[in-house]
């Protein structure tokens, strides 16, 4: 089956998570990964199971565009401000998994199908891949108000680089609550939790409707929750959803699938199954364009003639 390449730049937890879980995909052709440190552990496991691999960063595309179509950003939010510009010069479709919300935010069960044809789209956070989805089933049947997400993971989940990119987190998330959830003011909150064992990443959803139909409500949410779950199994309700006058609070439980990272990293991988999760419905949406695309356009010339 033909497919479309792809290259990760960052050979941290995201980047090294990702990478395993393309290595499974019937579309993508992982080719390199990109880091900037050569004895990091992502890099070092890139090369043995052997794929190329870079310890210059971006220059390394730069110096070799044809190694990938599709670019995934797995670094910093303030390294893809200029990562976008040169990837952009480059003519690469970009998966931004920082809050650096260069491009229009993308949760696949909302709107994916929408945004296929840009040029780079974000990911928007792990917070808002998890529970935005909600929000957004929500507002389809009760018209959401108010939404506000609480995202608490374990502190052993929570990386260099996603501490350094919390105060983006809140204003990320809190934007595309609005923009892609539909709720008319959002906001996020993020809580890191030094238990141990460590806990599994969960999520409360507080949202004010202007329709309360319970039965509508319940619905929209458990199917959006299978449609997620399509990507992420271990994406779970905790338990039924609880209603109080105008207000429906939704309890979630992520458990990772334990490629990468530990299983209670839900937080992490649900940001590269939804990464990849794109990059999987981008590639197919260009293969069958070049396939069938192709062979319309033969037959409208054939017609014409």
């Amino acid at each position: 089956m033909e497919k479309v390449k792809a290259a990760i730049i960052g050979s941290g937890n995201i980047g090294t998570d990702l990478m395993y879980k393309l290595q499974r995909s019937e579309f993508i052709e992982l080719t390199a990964v990109l880091g900037i440190d050569p004895d990091s552990d992502g890099l070092k496991r890139a090369r043995e199971a052997g794929y190329q691999t870079y310890s210059n960063g971006i220059k390394a595309l730069a110096e070799n565009p044809d190694l990938a179509e599709i670019v995934f950003d797995a670094t910093s939010a303030k390294a893809h401000v200029r990562h976008s510009k040169i990837l952009k010069d480059l003519g690469k479709m970009v998966i931004d998994l920082t809050p650096a919300a260069k491009g229009p935010f993308v949760c696949p069960p909302v709107n994916l199908g929408e945004n296929l044809e840009s040029e780079n789209v974000n990911m928007i956070t792990c917070g808002g891949q998890a529970t935005i989805p909600i929000i957004y089933a929500i507002n389809q049947v009760a018209d959401v108000t108010y939404g506000e997400i609480v995202a608490t993971i374990s502190s052993l989940s929570a990386g260099p680089g996603t501490r350094a990119n919390i105060d983006e987190f809140t204003v990320t998330t809190r934007k595309a609550i609005e923009k892609v959830g539909g709720a008319d003011c959002g906001k996020a909150i993020i809580l890191l939790n030094p238990a141990d064992p460590p806990i599994l990443m969960r999520d409360t959803i507080y949202c004010k409707v202007k329709n309360v139909n319970k039965e509508a409500i319940q619905k929209a949410i458990k199917d959006m929750v299978k449609k997620v779950q399509e990507y992420v199994p271990g994406y779970n309700l905790k338990q039924e959803p609880l209603f109080d006058s105008d207000q429906v609070t939704v309890f979630l439980e992520v458990t990772g699938a334990g490629d990468y990272f530990p299983s209670y990293a839900g937080n992490l991988d649900i940001m590269t199954a939804a990464a990849a999760k794109v990059a999987e419905d981008y590639a197919r949406y260009k293969i069958e364009e070049s396939l069938y695309g192709g062979i319309k356009k033969e037959r409208a010339i054939t017609n014409e003639t």
